[in-house]
């Protein structure tokens, strides 16, 4: 297996693309690897953060009609665009959901999803065999129980690919502070999802903004 190492490995806004599969309620009911509201969050997050850097994002359901559609926190980011609903358990064997993919020209394939030793594990696995560079957002996916989860993620590193968190990724999109076009939208998504970063950070601007108590005279 070749190691996924060196600085062109690590990953850029310009050549990935995100594709969040079966954020739906059917799922998060029965998901016991994560706090579900985590996972809600964090699926928010990084829509909101490829979002903020540039990143295509390809939202994907199964059989909507019955399951439930995708959890508004996340279509919410993305007004009119369409949910690909799907027949098919693996997202990559589904032609409309690839074709989308293909067509960003992006081959830094990002996927998070409900659940992650089914609906992830099966497309991760079959992309990283046909060429891709497949990135999976662990903490932005869960699976049916804590054994499941991290055995899918066992399998999957397995088969050559990448594991990240969703704050990961978007440090690595950002990469250097110099760079300055996505930083108000990148702090914006931490503000709102990122707990004590995004408390801490608030709480530096008020101290920044808050006057310095003048010396009485003497």
């Amino acid at each position: 297996m070749t190691f996924r190492n060196g600085l062109a490995s690590l990953l850029r806004p310009e050549d990935s693309v995100v594709v969040l599969i079966d954020h739906q309620p059917f799922q998060l009911a029965n998901l016991n690897s994560h706090d579900p509201q985590m996972v809600i969050n964090n699926s928010a997050a990084l829509a909101k953060a490829a979002k903020a850097f540039g990143v295509p994002v390809i939202l994907t359901s199964v059989v909507a009609e019955r399951g439930g559609v995708i959890f508004s926190q996340i279509t919410d980011a993305f007004p009119g665009q369409e949910v690909i609903d799907r027949t098919l358990i693996n997202t990559w064997e589904d032609e409309k959901v690839v074709e989308a993919v293909k067509k960003t020209g992006r081959k830094q394939l990002i996927i998070a999803g409900l659940w992650t030793e089914i609906c992830v594990a099966m497309p991760a696995i079959q992309a990283a065999g046909e060429g891709w560079d497949v990135t999976v957002v662990t903490d932005a996916s869960g699976g049916v129980s804590v054994e499941a989860h991290e055995v899918a993620i066992q399998r999957m590193i397995a088969a050559g690919v990448n594991m990240m968190t969703w704050l990961a990724v978007s440090a690595e999109w950002q990469r250097d502070w110099a760079r300055t076009e996505h930083v108000d939208g990148l702090i914006e998504v931490m503000k709102q999802h990122a707990g004590g970063s995004g408390i801490a950070y608030l709480w530096e601007q008020q101290l920044l903004n808050t006057p310095a108590p003048s010396r009485a005279a003497g």
